[in-house]
């Protein structure tokens, strides 16, 4: 008998085959950060594209990325960059950003991609302070700072900017106040403001495929 979860990968993989296009590169970053130990807990092949897709409508020239990993979703996002195009990710692994380095070069987006090594909440003023601004940002780095990161994203983000945030559904404990997982309180936290922030338009969508039940949030930035 089938279970949930075997229909959800079952069917994420009918749309990667039907859908997806084969990218040796994507797919040899995740052969590399397996071998690096990186955890496996970068976005999924189809959740990639969308990204990519979300900031090729965007004809997104700027974008900044908060959590890098081992690079997957930094690539899948550059892939949408015009020729002139740059993307900033930052991570606060060295580890981890030695492997990305790697990954971006080997795909070739070392010109368009900068990796930044540091606690994100160190280096994104830095980024305002240098009066860098942005059309697309995701954040995909520890939950219970993604408040602190919203913050900052508007302060970074050019007028019409696309905010996307991941895993914010948590298997569905995000609707548990009382829950004492701070993963789960800092989405929480990160919703609120959502919903408060008069400058942002947002939604959530629930989501099913290889990764697990999760969900991620779409916003503009008014």
């Amino acid at each position: 008998m089938m279970t949930e979860m075997n229909v959800w990968q079952n069917v994420d993989h009918y749309f990667m085959d039907k859908l997806l296009p084969i990218n040796k590169h994507l797919n040899a970053v995740l052969q590399t950060n397996k071998a690096a130990s990186i955890p496996e807990i970068d976005v999924s092949p189809t959740q990639g594209r969308l990204l990519y897709l979300l900031a090729k409508m965007k004809a997104a020239a700027n974008i900044l990325e908060i959590g890098t990993l081992g690079g997957y979703s930094s690539i899948c996002l550059a892939q949408a960059l015009p020729r002139e195009g740059k993307l900033v990710t930052l991570e606060i692994n060295e580890e981890y950003a030695k492997v990305a380095r790697k990954n971006i070069e080997n795909a070739g987006y070392e010109e368009k991609i900068e990796v930044i090594v540091g606690n994100a909440l160190e280096t994104l003023p830095d980024l305002k302070n240098e009066g860098r601004l942005f059309d697309f940002i995701f954040i995909d780095a520890d939950k219970p700072n993604n408040p602190a990161y919203l913050k900052w994203a508007i302060q970074l983000a050019h007028l019409g900017a696309i905010i996307v945030a991941d895993n914010v559904v948590r298997d569905g404990a995000i609707t548990d106040k009382n829950s004492e997982d701070e993963r789960v309180r800092g989405i929480q936290q990160f919703m609120e403001l959502l919903k408060e922030e008069p400058r942002i338009e947002a939604t959530a969508i629930q989501t099913v495929g290889v990764k697990g039940y999760d969900g991620f949030v779409l916003a503009i930035v008014n």
